[in-house]
């Protein structure tokens, strides 16, 4: 079974998990990586907000499933387009690790005043600088290794990290604060791999199931429906994270408009789909001033 994905040390992290998941599933499996490179990867110099955000680092590994140069592909989850391409699903996700983002360099109560952090994500900005107001921010691109070595260096006293990236990496070590989710509210799906395949194959779908974490998934879905409710994606400051207990699924969201506070929803049901729909609802005034 092919796997694309992209050449990435993360990545290929990510895929091979997913290759020993799938041939432990199946004794007598083996699978391949078929690495391919996206236009994000060509180009590292520019802003995420300028190359246009989500779908940077999926369109060509999508692109090589629908040709049949693989079977599926593998991506980090939150860097999924909202939509997903005709002639593909969504058809697993496997086990999500931590989803929050983490510091590296120095804490919050370490930085400070006017220190400067490395992010390129605009919900991340958001939030910091709803916490602390008197933080400066320059642009962050480029592989872990790239962004870790930022830290103390050219006047950056910490880089804003995903905390799954660094764990899949066996580099969590090197984070010196977690931010709690539940106030720092994750990217869409962060922590998670998603993994598509074309819509019909039904080989590929049974041994995708076999791997498939249910919960996870559903949460999965739920935040991306928010996403797609607001009509938006990593360009904006908006977060979402889902937890699930006994059969209740709870959706917290936030938005961070330009120059206001960040305002964040909270709500509870049954299904994914829905669940999104209402967050995004409820933040609808603030997509109007995006």
């Amino acid at each position: 079974m092919r796997l694309a994905s992209r050449g990435s040390p993360l990545a290929l992290a990510q895929a091979r998990f997913v290759a020993q998941r799938l041939e432990a599933a199946q004794p007598g499996r083996t699978c391949e990586l078929v690495i391919v490179e996206t236009g994000g990867d060509r180009d590292q110099s520019q802003p995420l907000s300028v190359l246009g955000g989500q779908g940077i680092f999926a369109k060509e590994v999508q692109t090589a499933v629908l040709d049949g140069l693989a079977d599926i592909a593998v991506h980090s989850a939150k860097d999924l387009p909202s939509s997903t391409p005709d002639g593909l699903v969504l058809a697993c996700v496997p086990e999500r690790r931590d989803p929050a983002d983490g510091l590296v360099g120095r804490a919050l109560a370490g930085l400070g005043p006017g220190a400067t952090v490395a992010t390129g994500s605009p919900r991340r900005r958001a939030l910091l600088h709803d916490i602390r107001p008197d933080l400066n921010f320059v642009e962050l691109r480029g592989n872990m290794d790239r962004r870790l070595a930022l830290a103390g260096t050219s006047g950056v006293d910490a880089v804003v990290v995903a905390v799954a990236a660094l764990e899949r990496l066996d580099r969590a070590d090197l984070i010196v604060e977690r931010l709690d989710p539940e106030m720092f509210c994750p990217q869409v799906a962060q922590g998670a791999i998603g993994l598509e395949a074309r819509a019909g194959d039904s080989e590929v779908f049974d041994a995708l199931q076999r791997i498939d974490d249910t919960i996870a998934h559903r949460c999965v879905v739920a935040e991306r429906a928010f996403l797609v409710g607001i009509g938006a994606g990593c360009t904006v400051p908006a977060g979402a994270w889902c937890t699930e207990e006994s059969g209740m699924l709870r959706l917290r969201v936030v938005m961070a408009p330009s120059g206001g506070h960040a305002e964040r929803v909270v709500v509870e049901g049954d299904n994914p789909e829905t669940l999104g729909g209402q967050a995004a609802a409820a933040l609808a005034h603030l997509v109007e001033g995006l």
